[in-house]
């Protein structure tokens, strides 16, 4: 590692980009070249179960470089994005007491948010809401919760994906708990008190670049043995965790409901929709600098540009 920086402002420099674009990698240069911890945004690698299907850096890769968020849980444990804002914030704080530069690295959108905006104020959900609504979507189909939000929230009910059943049981617990639209707990404003400023990179590349890369990464992933991982979870395949790309496709195949290769082949097309619902969200959420990942040393220069200007 290069000797500590001294700035007169204390920096936390944010890695952003879909699944498979080369984050960690870039992050782990960068900690490398400005004497920098790493603090994950994704919230699957904070699982120590997890490790082949959420790509997490290897020790290898992590060698004399702090990572924070990374195997700090099991996979039994509840978790949740409002714990992750109470414990970063505590250790961004803390470690800015010492340190001037830090990164936050990952893909989980409303991670990355809790960290730069912080997160609307929602009221305590009673768990037996929540399993209501469950049990309704397994009993009688997404429409049927999609139907009444559109009832009961339709500005909500407009920006939502209508496909991603756990968003929508998410605002139907909320309607249910305190009988107002979800949408009316959005985007309060929140005061954070931080103890740095924010350097926020975005990560792009080429559509069909990116999707070649996603589906060589899930080649690497299987030849690297993501099949027994799968397998070695897959009497906890009910678990929120494991609810996830890559994850929930072999369980499908060692119910025998679909073979091997078809497994493996909706990883990529789920994995790509995913790396597409991402750069959706990025885009349309906060100020970032987008640089292709190959850019490292014009990475570094607009970096070092905005050190030199406090």
């Amino acid at each position: 590692m290069s000797d500590p920086i001294t700035l007169p402002n204390k920096f936390l420099i944010i890695i952003a980009g879909p699944t498979g674009i080369g984050k960690s990698i870039l992050a782990i240069n960068l900690a490398k070249k400005f004497n920098a911890e790493i603090f994950s945004a994704d919230s699957r690698q904070i699982y120590k179960e997890m490790t082949i299907g959420t790509a997490k850096p290897t020790l290898v890769d992590q060698e004399g470089i702090k990572h924070h968020f990374i195997d700090e849980l099991s996979i039994h444990d509840k978790y949740s994005v409002g714990h992750y804002e109470s414990d970063i914030m505590v250790r961004l704080n803390n470690y800015f007491k010492q340190n001037n530069i830090g990164i936050l690295v990952g893909g989980t959108g409303l991670y990355i948010n809790a960290v730069t905006a912080g997160l609307d104020e929602f009221p305590d959900v009673p768990d037996k809401i929540v399993e209501y609504l469950y049990l309704r979507y397994k009993t009688e189909g997404i429409q049927d919760l999609q139907n009444e939000l559109f009832v009961k929230d339709p500005e909500y009910h407009k920006q939502i994906d209508l496909s991603n059943h756990r968003r929508i049981i998410r605002a139907l617990s909320i309607i249910h708990a305190c009988g107002k639209p979800y949408s009316s707990f959005l985007n309060r404003s929140k005061v954070i008190e931080k103890r740095y400023d924010t350097i926020c990179i975005l990560l792009e590349m080429p559509r069909d670049e990116l999707y070649n890369n996603i589906n060589i990464r899930v080649d690497r992933m299987i030849s690297s043995g993501l099949v027994d991982e799968a397998y070695s979870l897959c009497q906890f395949k009910q678990v929120r965790a494991l609810q996830t790309v890559g994850y929930q496709e072999l369980f499908e195949f060692f119910d025998e409901k679909i073979t091997l290769n078809e497994a493996i082949g909706l990883i990529k097309q789920n994995s790509r929709r995913y790396a597409k619902r991402q750069m959706t969200w990025f885009r349309k959420y906060g100020n970032w600098a987008t640089f292709h990942p190959s850019d490292i040393s014009r990475i570094q220069s607009y970096i070092e540009e905005i050190f030199g200007t406090v």
